[in-house]
């Protein structure tokens, strides 16, 4: 199985000058394959693989890599305020982020609950209560694996919330009463009141229940604003690959990168679907983006790596590339930064 690098398959709509495709409507109702397995970069593991997973027992932390649990950088804050001309990021856990953009709060991947299934109870609580959250304009969800579609957390949402999601998981949202659901293809957008939401690829997959893998799509969004011109790329989860380079080139100019640096370990296993610190720098290279904010770590052990290693790792590889500092945006878990285009 190869992603195909062509036009994404079913009805898309004329090519934009930046060749993404053009815009389409808020909540529209799409037919899309049953399947978009020809999408990914790389076959899912077979019984070889989840046998040598089994023996090896290593998927989490051994107990000289919890050590550093109570080290875990948790420092909750409250929101900035920020005006027409700037946007803000607050960083609320894993791949959870409080997005202000356009005049909008979006919210990405959202997951407030204290346990998602399949894995231990969160090691740092959330960055920022949900009592203080403004309202919530927009959602974006990357794909629909547990620790990035929360379903607890999106029914403490208005039904009329609008949903920004990956081809295939609008029924999803729908049965759960949602009313305004805009499902997107690779390279299509939408656009909110004057902020536009572009779905773009990622070195991923799906999976939610025994009978839907690779059913919906996997991606993530840039978040453009169209007055204030800031541009923010949200990976969602992904491996390294080839669509960073393609992302930056259709996008460029990017304020920041949010990438993931965590659940990496062991390799062998989670090379292809998750960006090790190392990786991350070359993803953020790729994109040509102004900052980079590291995410997808210090919440939940998904993987066998010490909890302190994804930050330790990223810092160093940060210097050894010879990037300002200042380009790092290494917030702790309820921490923020404010910027201008």
């Amino acid at each position: 199985m190869t992603e195909q690098t062509q036009r994404p398959r079913g009805k898309t709509g004329p090519t934009a000058p930046d060749g993404t495709t053009a815009r389409r409507p808020l909540g529209e109702v799409r037919v899309w394959p049953r399947t978009f397995a020809d999408r990914l970069t790389t076959p899912l593991p077979g019984i070889r693989g989840m046998s040598r997973l089994a023996r090896e027992r290593a998927m989490r932390p051994n107990a000289e890599g919890l050590r550093g649990v109570h080290r875990l950088p948790f420092a909750p804050a409250p929101l900035p305020s920020v005006d027409s001309g700037t946007s803000a990021v607050t960083w609320a856990g894993h791949a959870s982020w409080i997005v202000r953009i356009g005049g909008l709060t979006v919210l990405t991947d959202p997951v407030w609950s204290r346990r998602i299934l399949g894995t231990p109870a969160r090691i740092t609580p959330v960055g920022v209560r949900w009592e203080e959250l403004p309202p919530v304009d927009a959602v974006v969800i990357s794909h629909n694996h547990y620790d990035h579609l929360d379903a607890p957390t999106l029914r403490r949402l208005p039904r009329d919330t609008p949903l920004f999601v990956p081809a295939g998981l609008g029924g999803w949202c729908r049965r759960r009463r949602f009313t305004c659901v805009t499902e997107l293809d690779w390279w299509e957008s939408a656009e909110l009141n004057g902020v536009r939401f572009d779905f773009v690829p990622s070195h991923h997959w799906s999976k939610r229940t025994l009978t839907d893998t690779c059913r919906s799509l996997w991606g993530g969004w840039v978040l453009g604003d169209r007055r204030g011109g800031q541009r923010i790329y949200f990976a969602g989860d992904t491996g390294y690959g080839h669509w960073f380079r393609e992302i930056g080139r259709r996008y460029p100019g990017l304020d920041l990168a949010m990438l993931p640096i965590g659940a990496y370990e062991p390799r062998w296993w989670l090379r292809d679907v998750h960006t090790d610190p190392e990786d991350a720098v070359r993803a953020y290279e790729d994109l040509g983006a102004a900052a980079m904010a590291p995410m997808h770590w210090a919440t939940f052990l998904l993987s066998a790596e010490p909890v302190l290693e994804p930050l330790v790792r990223l810092r160093t590889e940060w210097q050894r590339a010879g990037h300002p500092r200042d380009r790092l945006w290494d917030l702790p878990i309820g921490g923020s930064r404010v910027f201008a285009h």
